[in-house]
């Protein structure tokens, strides 16, 4: 199993660039001129989905894009010591941005990645200039997988999980995963050339334990702050999204914020930007 990932990593070298901030190494793609635009992934994800759903291609034809991989996910380093929080997470994206010399950027954020982008606009709302959020977690509700997910960040017990077990019942549990996160749609074709083998190396393996486990605690953390958010805000939901349902998320969040929009995508589910890359570019046209 573990030179099934190693050998997706040599198989599947990064292409894009590196950034040493603080004691992390982060790992971005960065294409096209223009006004700044930051893509954000959300929990087990890499930058290679932006890519696959066509939303960065269409970005990047009218702006400058960077989408991250988030500390621990894809090629980026996720240093012990920190416990990386939302809120780390945007200070850590802010001292990035101001290396590459990024001002005010509209942030997409999708699932997970939307609390990151939503700490960046409480800690630098004059440097922000508006935040597209698709498919958030925004509220305490019960989340049932993070008795698979939490486990392999576990002291001791988890270091051994995610180098034997976890990524073997992770790979068989794939294809029942991304049923969930694309439906009602089916998987798209071309979804087969997410790096799967890669997104199971025990380093994102333990970034998924870690984020997963502070998930409802960071919610309840910053939910009491929602309506200091004073940046542009328009937040997309799929209609059927059966991962977390924009009812009980996205639309409790529209009401919270005082410059927010609603857009509910009919017939997507939580893979809202492969569902219809056309109206999340369009959320981002308008903020720019």
């Amino acid at each position: 199993m573990g030179a099934r990932v190693r050998a997706a990593s040599r198989l599947q070298p990064p292409r894009g660039r590196f950034l040493e901030v603080g004691n992390a190494r982060l790992h971005f793609l960065d294409r096209g001129f223009g006004a700044p635009v930051v893509l954000l992934h959300g929990l087990g994800s890499m930058v290679e989905d932006f890519e696959l759903s066509g939303l960065f291609g269409l970005a990047a034809r009218q702006f400058r894009v960077v989408a991250f991989d988030r500390p621990g996910y894809g090629y980026s380093t996720r240093p012990r010591g920190t416990a990386w929080t939302p809120r780390a997470q945007a200070r850590l994206l802010h001292a990035a941005l101001e290396k590459l010399g990024i001002a005010r950027p509209v942030i997409l954020g999708h699932s997970w990645g939307t609390l990151v982008a939503l700490a960046y606009a409480l800690e630098y709302p004059a440097q922000l200039r508006a935040l597209v959020l698709a498919s958030g977690y925004y509220f305490p509700t019960v989340r049932p997988d993070g008795a698979l997910l939490v486990p392999p960040a576990i002291p001791v017990l988890g270091a051994l999980l995610r180098h034997t077990l976890s990524p073997l019942v992770g790979r068989l549990l794939w294809p029942a995963w991304l049923r969930l996160l694309f439906a009602p749609l089916p998987v798209p074709g071309y979804f087969s050339r997410f790096p799967t083998w890669r997104a199971l190396r025990a380093e994102q393996l333990r970034a998924v334990g870690q984020e997963s486990a502070m998930l409802v605690p960071s919610v309840i953390s910053m939910s009491r702050r929602y309506p200091e958010v004073r940046a542009r805000t328009t937040i997309i939901a799929g209609a059927e999204d059966r991962y977390v349902r924009p009812a009980r998320h996205s639309e409790r969040l529209h009401e919270l914020l005082p410059d927010s929009t609603y857009r509910r995508v009919s017939g997507a589910g939580h893979m809202v930007h492969h569902a219809d890359p056309q109206t999340v570019f369009q959320a981002i046209e308008e903020c720019t």
